[in-house]
This record gives structure tokens, sequence and C-alpha cells, in this order.
């Protein structure tokens, strides 16, 4: 209603609202006056009903003011309740938003709370699962611990040098073995270098030793003395190696050291047995080979003889069978030789026609005093010259055909020689067949290991050949490039297949031997053995020369200086001195000389040796018309020169021979012709000079076992000897200088002892060029 009334004020506006409310309010008092009289008087006058309008006339326009002032304060209310309520519904509104965001917030709550929860949840489980990840490395490293406790009591236990090094070459640890070389803990160790802790020479091929691993990232292993913090001195086998982290970077190097004094020790003696041993075998080659080649000298002069058959045959045996002990004898010495790698091959050419025309008489010789026949055949055609030793395919088939002979009781015994040429090569087969007794298979492959002997029946032991021929045989073989294989079944024989590739080569000229038969020679045979003498003069006196003989070298140097000699041949072993020793006296007496040639009862390799010791040539024993022909015709110079030219020219030639031999006469003559003489001889006072401290610091390195060293002394020798053209000198240098050569460690004593032993002599001939070469 009161929404009614403000709604009518405001329709018909305050003035007409004010007068129809006038009226409104006149006529309800009139009508409510008017009531209350009746009800109270019963009636009503026209008076009272004045007296009502008057009093409705007095009360309207306070009731209408107060009524529209009401209604106005009722509209302000109305209007401040309508803002009231907008902003309440506003704040209702925020509210609800608040309650939204509330509720929203309370979700993230719950949700953080949730996760932090879940989280708390996945914390006490990363916690526990930290602690065992914890207790399981303490336990590891517990473990490791004592492994590494362990370790380090094994390496502390361990008798060998155990050592690190970093990249600047300092200490970072070591073991107790290394502290008792140094006389330091490891913690006084740590941070040091070589050069704090080792003497000065020492230390410098540690140093050395230790940039050769870091520059190459190799492991490296060699030998060194070291010294005791005691004085004591040890000498050591020493490994190194680099060592890097699990990213590949190079930490250091670690090294390795192990004592090995005594084996040095043992090795030094091995050495001088082995030097004992070459000694007496020396020694038996000539107490042996002496009676020897007797034997086969005057058997081989015999049989040249008239004699009756049955005196031919007994001679023939004999013959053959110093023969056979002389192949016996080289087996021995070749045996020797193997075991100190020093077997050598000499090739020349020779003509294989000849060459088995030689095997098939002297084995024919051999099977016919057993009863057997003996056949060579030649089922091919063969070129006229090829290179090989021959001496040492002659021992490979003398061993097999003697094994054949042996063990053939009757039946015969066959070679087939065959010979296939290609490429310039020429591929050699030998099959040796005999029909004996035959080798079992299963002892086939071991036929040719050293000492091995055959069972071939009930206490009855046969070594095939020598115990030794077979082995040696197949070396050799193996060493001239072939092999030897065998085929044999018991009771049927056996065959030897020898095969061996070697190359062509131009035919040798004969020298012929007018030259002996047209000029007759005085020779000087210095020799002690009666036997030899008897076998050498009469060679010689075959050959139309006179021969004066001294039996010790005392004699010969008093006969020397009042007799002419074209020819004076020297036992090596004489009663007095040896005749190097004659040599000696001869060459320093600076007179003028006859060809000096050593007779020799070892098998001669090679003639170096004894050409740099003073000889002009060299001869094995027992001496041959060949031999003695190429001598006389190199040393003594044809027949067309009178006596005395024939001394003097044999004489230069045999000095060339030796200039050419011992020095490089190309690069000596361009040099003196451009320098002049002074600058030369200069030249070797210099070497004569630094000679004996290159060789003692060579041998130091040698007994040390100083491989790097050895070779870049042997370079510094090389490159002396080669400034002043010592050829001979270089040469040998060149192979102490080349540690890659094969045998070179069992090799360099003998190539140092050679330098050692030639340089003083090399420098004489080469003065004695300079001398001759200047005039």
């Amino acid at each position: 209603m009161a929404q009614y009334y403000v709604n009518l004020l405001v329709k018909l506006g305050i003035v007409r609202f004010s007068m129809l409310l006038a009226l409104a309010l006149i006529a309800l008092a009139v009508v409510v006056q008017v009531t209350i009289t009746l009800v109270l008087n019963g009636s009503v006058h026209d008076n009272d009903i004045l007296r009502f309008v008057i009093f409705g006339l007095l009360i309207t326009p306070w009731a209408v003011y107060f009524l529209s002032v009401v209604v106005d304060q009722l509209e302000k209310s109305r209007q401040h309740l309508t803002t009231f309520i907008e902003k309440l519904e506003e704040m209702r509104f925020r509210d609800m938003e608040l309650n939204r965001q509330l509720t929203y917030n309370v979700e993230q709550l719950n949700q953080e709370i949730e996760e932090r929860k879940r989280a708390e949840v996945a914390r006490k489980a990363a916690i526990l699962s930290l602690k065992k990840e914890v207790h399981r490395r303490e336990k590891a490293q517990l473990e490791l611990a004592e492994q590494t406790a362990l370790l380090r009591s094994f390496i502390d236990a361990s008798p060998d040098l155990i050592y690190y090094r970093n990249e600047k070459g300092k200490f970072s640890g070591c073991n107790k073995a290394m502290e008792d070389l140094t006389g330091k803990r490891e913690s006084e160790l740590v941070g040091l270098t070589p050069w704090d802790i080792y003497s000065k020479d020492i230390a410098s091929k540690v140093v050395e030793t230790d940039q050769q691993v870091f520059d190459n990232n190799v492991s490296l292993t060699y030998e060194q003395w070291l010294i005791y913090s005691d004085g004591q001195k040890a000498y050591f086998e020493l490994r190194k190696l680099p060592f890097y982290s699990q990213d590949g970077f190079r930490l250091g190097l670690v090294g390795f050291g192990r004592e090995i004094t005594e084996r040095k020790r043992y090795q030094d003696e091995l050495e001088k047995v082995n030097q004992d041993k070459i000694a007496f075998i020396s020694t038996i080659s000539h107490e042996l080979r002496t009676p020897l080649n007797g034997i086969v000298g005057l058997s081989r002069m015999l049989l040249d003889t008239r004699l009756s058959c049955e005196q031919s045959d007994y001679l023939r045996t004999i013959h053959v069978s110093a023969i056979t002990l002389g192949n016996i004898f080289n087996d021995i010495i070749d045996l020797d030789k193997y075991d100190r790698s020093k077997l050598e091959l000499v090739s020349q050419p020779i003509d294989l026609l000849d060459f088995m025309t030689e095997i098939e008489n002297i084995s024919g010789l051999m099977a016919e005093q057993q009863g057997l026949r003996f056949s060579l055949d030649k089922i091919t055609l063969f070129p006229p010259s090829v290179m090989l030793d021959a001496t040492r395919l002659r021992q490979i088939l003398w061993n097999l055909v003697g094994n054949a002979v042996k063990f053939t009781k009757q039946g015969i015994v066959n070679v087939v020689a065959r010979c296939n040429v290609k490429d310039n090569i020429a591929h050699l087969q030998f099959d040796v067949g005999d029909s004996g007794i035959g080798i079992p298979l299963e002892e086939q492959n071991k036929i040719f290991a050293m000492y091995y002997q055959v069972q071939q029946e009930e206490n009855n032991l046969h070594a095939v050949g020598t115990g030794i021929g077979l082995a040696v045989s197949r070396k050799l073989a193996r060493l001239m490039g072939g092999d030897i294989v065998v085929d044999s079944k018991v009771g049927e024989g056996s065959t030897f297949t020898v095969t061996l590739g070697v190359p062509l080569s131009e035919p040798s000229k004969d020298i012929g031997i007018i030259i002996v038969e047209q000029i007759p020679l005085k020779i000087l045979l210095v020799e002690d053995i009666e036997l030899n003498i008897t076998v050498t003069v009469d060679l010689l006196e075959g050959l139309g020369h006179t021969v004066i003989v001294a039996r010790c070298g005392k004699k010969a140097l008093e006969i020397l200086p009042t007799t002419y000699f074209d020819l004076l041949l020297l036992d090596i072993q004489l009663p007095d001195m040896t005749g190097f020793d004659i040599v000696k006296v001869l060459r320093d007496g600076n007179v003028s000389l006859p060809p000096l040639v050593a007779l020799t009862a070892n098998v001669i390799k090679d003639k170096t040796e004894y050409i740099a010791r003073g000889m002009d040539d060299a001869i094995s024993k027992p001496i041959s018309v060949s031999a003695v022909v190429d001598v006389i015709e190199r040393l003594v110079m044809q027949c067309h020169f009178s006596k005395e030219q024939t001394v003097v020219l044999g004489q230069k030639r045999l000095n060339n021979n030796l200039y050419a031999t011992l020095l490089d006469l190309e690069m000596l003559s361009s040099y003196v012709d451009i320098v002049g003489p002074v600058p030369v001889y200069k030249s070797i006072i210099m070497f004569e000079k630094l000679m004996p401290e290159y060789l003692q610091i060579l041998g130091s390195n040698v007994i040390a076992k100083d491989q790097r060293s050895i070779a870049s002394k042997a370079h510094q020798i090389k490159s002396a000897a080669c400034s002043i053209g010592l050829k001979h000198i270089q040469k040998v240098a060149q192979k102490a200088q080349s540690p890659d050569l094969p045998a070179w460690w069992e090799n360099i004593t003998d190539w140092v002892d050679e330098i050692q032993a030639s340089y003083s002599h090399d420098l004489g001939v080469l003065k004695q060029w300079l001398n001759e070469y200047k005039k």
C-alpha cells in the first residue's frame, strides 16, 4: 500500500495528490466523526458536520504535509534501500565470487595438500632409498677399502718395483720395494722426479725412456743398473707403459722393475761359457781336422798312383770314411752355430752338372763299400749355372745319401734330380731314395728333431744319420729357402725330397792353370804338423813350385829376411805363435813382402776377418789345386811379366785388393783431390782420438744390454768411419746400429769385437794408401 501511495503521489504530483489527499482526509475525518458521533450521541447535526468539516480543514494540511514528508522520507528510504539492496546484491555477487574463489582455493589447497602428502610420501621413500644408497655406498666403500688394502698388501708384498709417475715425471705412488730401493717412504717420494732420487747417469736414462713412452704412447721394456740407498748395485729389467683415466685421458705412466742381477750374472757366465765353447770347438776343429785333412789329402794323392784293385778298394774306403767323418764334424760345428744363431750361407755361381757329378762320384764310393748299387738320374735339363751355397747343399745331400747307405742292407740307393726354371729362378728337387728298412708312419714327423732316434725293432735303436744330421740338414734347407720332406714305408725303403729355389747366374769363367805351369814359384810354407807338410809340399811340388818349410814362427821370421819368396803360406796355429802374430811382425817391419796367405783348418765362409788382420787371402785345409791356382793367379800376376815385375805388380795388386776391401777408394780419391791430404790426416788423427772413447761406451752399453744406446753409438762410429772412408768399419757399424736385423742380439758382441780389433789395422791401411796416393 505504501508503494501504491508513493506511486500515486509520483503519478499525480504533490499538488493534486495533496488536494486529493486533503479531500480524502476531510471526508475521512467527517466520516469518522459522524460515525463516532452517531455511536456516542445517536444522531448527527449540521453543526457537527460543519464542525467536522472545519476540523478536517484544519488538520488536513498538517496531515498532508506530514504524509508528504513521510512519503518523501519513505521514498528516500526506499531509494537508500534500493541502493543498499543493489550494494547488497553486489556484495552478494562478490560474496558468491569469493565463495567460488574460496571453493577453488580450497580445492587447490586440498589438491596441494594431497600433492604435498604424496610428495611427503615420495620424500620419505626417497630418504629411505637414499639411506639405502648411502648404506650401499658405505658398504661398497668399505669393500673397496678392504680390496684396496688387500691390493696394496699384494703390491707391497711384491719383490718387484711398482711405481707411478704423472705427465710431469713426478712420482704419484709406489710400493714397498720402491721405498726400499730409494730409501724414501711413499709420502716422501710423491712429488719428486727421477733427478731428485737417482744419480745423474741413472736419472738421464730413466727420464729418456719415460719420454719415449709418452712420445710414442707404447710400452717399453729395457734393462738398467740401479743403486739401492745403501749403495748396493742391482740390475733390473724395467717395463713402462702409459695409463689412462676412464674417459681416455692419459694420467702418466706405471712402471715395473724386476731385479735380474742373478740372471745377468748367469748370462755373463753363459756368455763366457759360450766363448769357452767356441774356443774349444775352434781348438777341436784344428786338432781333428789336421790329421783328417792329412788322411783326405794323402788318400786322394794315393788314388792317383798305380795301385792294385784291392789296394784301390781299401784306399777308397779310407778316403770316403775320412770325408764322412769330416761331414759328421761339420754337423757338430753347424749345431754349435745353430745354437748361437750364426749359421751363414755363402752363395756363389756353381755348375750344377759338375756339382752333381761330384755328388755321384762320392756317393758311388760310399754305396760301393757297403755292397750297394748307386745311381743318379737327371730327368730334366739343367741351367749352366745357379747361385747357391754348394758346400751347404753338398752337406745336405751327403747326409741323406749317408743315411740311405747306412740303413740299406742290400739293394740300391738312388738320387733323382729335377729342375724347373721359372721367372729366372731354378726350382731344384733332389729325391734321395733307398730300399732299406724304412721309417714307421708315426715316427716320420719326429725324425727331424735334434737327437731323435727311431725304434725299429725291440732293443734296436737306429739313430737317423749321426743323430743331428737330419735336423741340421732341414735347418740348412730352410735357411736356403727350401725344405726336406720324407715318404717311407717300413720294409720298403724311404725317399727324402729336398726342394730349393735358387736364382740363375752367369757361368764362372775358368781361370786356367797355365800360369802355374809357366812360372815356377818359390814358396815358404809355415806349418808344424808333419802330415800337413807332406800333403801340401807334394801338391805344390806337383804343380812345379819349390817349397821351403818352416815348422815354427821364429824359424819363418829368421828365413824371410835372407831369402826371396814369391808366396808365403801361413798356418794359423803354430807352437810358438799364431800366423797372425807373424803377419803383424812382418807388416810392422815395413819390408817388401810376398803375398801372405793363411792356411786354416776351419771352413772359410768370409775372408774379411783374415784380411782385416793382415792376411792377403786364406785357404782351407786340405788345400786344393783350384785354391792354389786361384791365389797364384790373383796375387802373383800373369806369366808374361818378369819375376821382378811379378813381385812388384803382385804386391801392388795385393794392396789394391786390400784397399778395395777395407776402404772407400772412390770417396777418398775425390776427397783428397778436392781438399788435399792434410785435412784427411787431421780427420784420421781425430778419429784415432775419438775411437777409444767410442768403443768404451759402446762396450759398456753392450754389457748393459742398452739397445738404443748401442745403436746410437754405433751410428756415431759409422758416421766417423764414413767421413774418412773406412768402408769395412762402416759396414760392421751399420750392422751394429740396426737392431731390426735377424739375430742382432746374438751377433752384436762379435760386431763390436770386430770393430775393436780392426779399426787400428784399417787406419794403418788408410795411411799407407794415403802415402801412396799422395806420391
